[in-house]
């Protein structure tokens, strides 16, 4: 298990509307999510996913952090605008940790910085590899089912590497 993750809110309320945010939790020692991203999380009530990522918060598996207000920071915000991504990115920077994000500006833009990024297809295929879902493809199927774009190359790509292609 890693110890620590940043997270941005596209793979976390992607995981909860198919009901396997509980993943990280088995993953991951520690999740932190940026303010912004917080404030992404709070979906309304009747929508999927809902429920879970309530619980998460609640529960303090994952956790708010504010990133310092630095010039690196500045510099983020000033590419991606006062978003969730930003940061997220200038959070992850600070804690030198990986960073759980699927936004392609925003994965553009972290790996320009140096930061090592976990997608939710490999967090899907580490939780494979570790017995905690049979199938990547039975996920990605679902994910798909919510409206949660992962692009055509990719997925064959992530199922190649679960062995499911």
């Amino acid at each position: 298990m890693s110890d620590l993750i940043v997270a941005d809110a596209g793979p976390l309320i992607g995981l909860a509307q198919i009901g396997l945010l509980p993943l990280l939790r088995g993953l991951y020692s520690k999740i932190l999510i940026p303010p912004k991203v917080h404030d992404e999380l709070q979906i309304p009530s009747l929508r999927p996913g809902y429920e879970a990522l309530a619980a998460a918060l609640d529960g303090a598996w994952i956790l708010v952090e504010a990133p310092r207000p630095t010039a690196h920071s500045e510099e983020i915000k000033e590419t991606l605008g006062e978003s969730g991504e930003a940061e997220a990115i200038a959070l992850a920077e600070e804690r030198d940790t990986d960073l759980l994000i699927d936004e392609k500006r925003g994965r553009a833009v972290a790996i320009s910085r140096g930061l090592r990024i976990v997608g939710t297809g490999a967090v899907l295929l580490l939780a494979k590899e570790k017995g905690l879902i049979g199938r990547v493809a039975d996920a990605l199927d679902e994910l798909a089912s919510h409206s949660y774009r992962i692009a055509p190359g990719l997925r064959i790509r992530i199922l190649q590497k679960a062995g499911e292609a």
